[in-house]
C-alpha cells in the first residue's frame, strides 16, 4: 500500500503532499506531524548522490516500521512515494514514471510552477492514478 506521495524541491519545499495514512507524533497536531515527515523525506533524499539507488528502507519512524521511500528526482523535484514492504520497488519507480509522463502529457514541459499554479489538475491526476492508497490506472492514455 502507497502510505503518502510527496513532492519537494530542492530547497525542500513541499510542493504537492498527498497522505494516505494518518502519521502521528506525540505532543503535534496532525499537520505538524505531517510537515516533520517532509522534512525528514527531504534530508533523507536530498543528501544521497544521483548515483545512488533510488531506495530507501525503515526511514520514517511515524508511519511505522517497515516503510519504504521510493523517488526519483527530476530537474529541481523530488517524486517521493513512502510505501509498505509489499509493493514492488521497481513497480513504483514504474509508477512514479507514468505520474509524469502523465504531467508532462498535460502541461507540455512540467515544471515546479505548474504544479504551484495548477495544483487541482495535479491532484486530479493523481487520483486517476492512485486512490486511498491503491494503484488504479498505469495507462498514460487511460489518465
Amino acid at each position: 500500500m502507497i502510505k503518502g506521495i510527496i513532492i519537494v524541491n530542492n530547497s525542500g519545499q513541499a510542493r504537492i503532499c498527498k497522505f494516505f495514512q494518518a502519521v502521528h507524533e506525540a505532543g503535534f497536531s496532525a499537520e505538524e506531524a505531517q510537515q516533520q515527515v517532509v522534512r525528514k523525506v527531504f534530508q533523507q533524499v536530498a543528501q544521497r548522490p544521483d548515483s545512488f539507488c533510488n531506495y530507501l528502507e525503515g526511514s520514517i519512524p511515524e508511519w511505522g516500521d517497515g516503510v519504504k521511500l521510493i523517488y526519483r528526482h527530476y530537474a529541481t523535484l523530488y517524486f517521493v512515494f513512502a510505501v509498505d514492504k509489499l509493493e514492488s520497488d521497481l513497480g513504483i519507480l514504474d509508477l512514479i514514471q507514468v505520474f509524469v509522463e502523465a504531467l508532462d502529457k498535460c502541461f507540455e514541459n512540467v515544471c515546479e510552477l505548474d504544479l504551484i499554479f495548477h495544483s487541482d489538475k495535479v491532484h486530479y491526476i493523481l487520483d486517476e492514478i492512485v486512490m486511498a492508497g491503491m494503484v488504479l490506472e498505469t495507462n498514460v492514455v487511460s489518465i
